[in-house]
């Protein structure tokens, strides 16, 4: 899978009601675009100096998944409303890893070490 990321910093002055004015838009893509596997978005709890004010992660199955996504008729006024409201916006796309594909069974402080002498 394909993890897109998106950090936000927010303009002076961006009211309340225009951050959940972008958050129902955000909210409203997954329905619209079968591209999105996964879909979360919030604001940030814990400011900083290096803190940004809102976070987006998705997870698309490939690039071509996340290219269509980015022109899609439905995202591109979000993305406006994103530019119009932001004075800095990063992003990160990297591909992931199934952390539960590496599991083989019990972790090894927890297997019983008598065990093998049970059987």
């Amino acid at each position: 899978m394909l993890n897109h990321v998106v950090l936000m910093k927010f303009k002076p002055g961006v009211s309340e009601e225009d951050i959940r004015s972008l958050e129902q838009a955000l909210d409203d893509l997954p329905n619209k675009i079968m591209e999105i596997k996964m879909y979360e978005f919030g604001r940030n709890t814990v400011p900083s100096d290096r803190s940004y004010d809102f976070a987006l992660i998705a997870l698309f199955a490939n690039p071509s998944a996340l290219e269509r996504y980015q022109k899609h008729p439905d995202h591109l006024p979000v993305v406006a409303k994103v530019q119009s409201m932001c004075s800095n916006v990063v992003t990160a796309d990297f591909n992931g890893s199934n952390a539960g594909a590496t599991e083989t069974g019990v972790p090894e402080w927890e297997r019983d070490p008598w065990e093998s002498l049970k059987r």
